[in-house]
This record gives structure tokens, sequence and C-alpha cells, in this order.
């Protein structure tokens, strides 16, 4: 018979909520947008998304021709992080990670902007490198690549740059996400600093003409990378893939389909075959900005952006070609999660031997 003790304890061990897997929370403020995404790992190895924040905050609006964040600018910013903070604190996240890109990189009061946020708003938010963004457009597009194909590129078209990540594709397979977490495949990366606002800003004119002028601008850069002639012949062999998981890619794609709104399920993961990308693209940008505001999958914000984003997409696809490329709806952020999920646990070595000396091994 139980006494009154154990049924007061087993009272409240009924009333204690079960135990489960702890959130992981990423930020990234772009050079026009601020996203989070709030997410729990699932047995497969995959997220399972709980809560999520985007909002256009325009950080990089007029840096091409100051060199500077306005204080415009890093107020909206500042605004966005703050409402992004104070929601991935009510999911009380095992770990968080808060990252900057190109805006901040570039910007020459951008280390300033930085570390006014750590003293208003308490956090530490860091510019990363190229090659970090790589990293994470890789960990976040593991599922999407083709292990036919001998090589890959995961292409990330921002705001303020445009990221090019080349991996061993079989390798990325073979070693799965905790394997890539610890050492990526990565073969090669570039980092070039234009994106759909940077070059919006750098063409004042529209139009078909304005249009060839920025794939000839954005080309003539690409080109004098050594990774188009390190990998251009191999994709010209037909040995790479492309994989996209940009702003540009998943809108272009929608547009292709002729979706009646912007549908997540219905972008994410298919293959969009090159033809179909030129067509949209050439519907797009013969528009007017008021037809492509109408587009249902383009809307106001993105009118004018969209063109400078297929500009930078036809030309990457000259450079590395394919017949097709699998589109990802997802970015840094879900890279950064991966990577805060699978990365390798440190171990304090003296407390490891101190738990083997009282384990008696």
């Amino acid at each position: 018979m139980a006494t009154s003790t154990d049924a007061r304890q087993g009272k409240r061990r009924h009333r204690q909520p079960a135990r489960g897997p702890r959130p992981y929370a990423a930020l990234d403020l772009g050079t026009n947008n601020c996203r989070l995404l709030v997410a729990l790992p699932t047995p497969s190895g995959r997220l399972k998304v709980i809560d999520s924040h985007s909002q256009v905050v325009r950080l990089g609006e007029g840096l091409a021709a100051t060199g500077r964040l306005s204080d415009a600018a890093m107020e909206r910013a500042t605004d966005a992080i703050r409402a992004c903070v104070e929601k991935a604190r009510r999911h009380r996240p095992v770990k968080s990670k808060f990252i900057a890109t190109q805006a901040c990189r570039a910007a020459e009061n951008g280390a300033e902007f930085l570390a006014k946020v750590r003293k208003d708003l308490g956090i530490s938010l860091q510019a990363i490198t190229g090659k970090q963004e790589a990293k994470f457009a890789l960990m976040g597009s593991l599922d999407l690549i083709d292990p036919e194909k001998r090589f890959a590129a995961v292409i990330d078209i921002g705001g303020g740059s445009t990221e090019v990540c080349f991996v061993d594709a079989r390798a990325a397979v073979s070693r799965g996400v905790k394997g890539c977490a610890a050492r990526p495949p990565i073969l090669g990366w570039a980092s070039f600093p234009f994106g759909v606002v940077t070059l919006t800003e750098s063409f004042a004119s529209r139009g078909p003409d304005a249009y060839k002028a920025m794939v000839e601008h954005v080309s003539q850069q690409l080109e004098a990378n050594d990774a188009a002639s390190r990998f251009g012949p191999l994709f010209t062999d037909g040995r790479g893939q492309l994989i996209g998981n940009s702003g540009t890619v998943t809108s272009l794609t929608a547009v292709s389909l002729n979706l009646p709104k912007y549908i997540r399920a219905a972008v994410d993961g298919v293959w969009i075959d090159r033809n179909a990308a030129s067509a949209a693209s050439q519907r797009l940008v013969t528009a007017t900005s008021e037809e492509r505001a109408r587009e249902p999958c383009i809307g106001p914000e993105r009118a004018d952006l969209i063109v400078a984003g297929c500009a930078i997409l036809d030309a990457i696809w000259n450079v590395w070609p394919a017949e097709r490329m699998r589109v990802g709806d997802r970015g840094l952020r879900e890279g950064m999660l991966m990577s805060m999920i699978h990365e390798p646990k440190r171990t304090n070595g003296r407390a490891s031997g101190q738990r083997r000396k009282k384990a008696g091994t």
C-alpha cells in the first residue's frame, strides 16, 4: 500500500512534463532580409521547424554608393533582430547562432553596428566569412546532392554577395550529415561581391539592354576567378550538378511552375531545366516593374531585385553549364542548424580522464 509520501511523490512525478529534444535557433542577417529559424532535431537527422520569422530590412540600401550602413537601415535591422531574439528566447533553445553576412563584412561601419547590437541587445552577432557561408549552404543542401554526378556546385545568391561552393558529390553522400559537419568535402569555393541588391543599385537603367549588361558584368567577374577554369570544363563534360538554394532560384522556379501562390512543398527539391529557367527569366525581364509585382510568387518587394537575380543565375549557368538545376528552399539558417546539431562534441580532456578513473578504466 502506498504511503502518503509515496503518493505525493507520484503526483509530483506525474506533473513533470516529459523530457524531449531541445530546439536550436539560427538567425541570418543578410543584405536584404533578417531571418530566424527555430527547429528540433529529428531521429532521422532532419529538422522539424517549430518557429520562424522573416523580415525585409534592406540593411545594404545605399551601401554600394556610400560604403556605409545608413542610420535608417541599421535601425530597421536592429528592430528585426530584437523581434527574432525575443521569439527565439521563448523557446529556450539549447544553442543559438546569430550571423551577419556581406553587408556587415563590406561596410566601413559594419563592426560598429555589430558592437552596438551586442551592447543594446546583449547578443553576439558574428560577421562570417564567405567560406563559412559556403559551408552552411552545403550543410543545408546535402540531401539534394546527386551521387551519380562527380561534383556539385551549391549556389547561394544573396542580397550583397553570391557564394559558390564546389563539393565532391560522392564523398558528401557517403559521409552523411555528421561526417560533413566534421569534415565537409569542399573542393573549392568563391565569394563574389555582387547580389540582387548591390547589382540592382549598380545599374540605374532597366530593360533588356540593361539586363544583358548585368549578365556580362557578372560573367566577367565569374570568369576571372580560377573556379571558372578549374570546374567549368568538368561541368561542360556533364560531370557536375548545380544546386540553387537562394530566393532567386526558388522564386524563378515558382514562376516557371505558374503557381498561384508560393508553396514551399511544390518548390523545394524539384529540378528545373535550363530552358524552363531561361523562359521564366525572359518573362520577368521583359515585364514592367508593375507586372512583376503582380506575379503572385514575386510581389512588390522583389519586383526589381529579381531581375538582377536572374542575371546572376544566367551568368552562373554560362560559366558552369548543366542541363538542369536542383532547387532547394533552404539557406544559411538550415545549414547553421544542421552544423550545430551534428558538429563533433568537444570534450574536456581532464574531465574525461576523471570519468574514466571513476569508472575504473
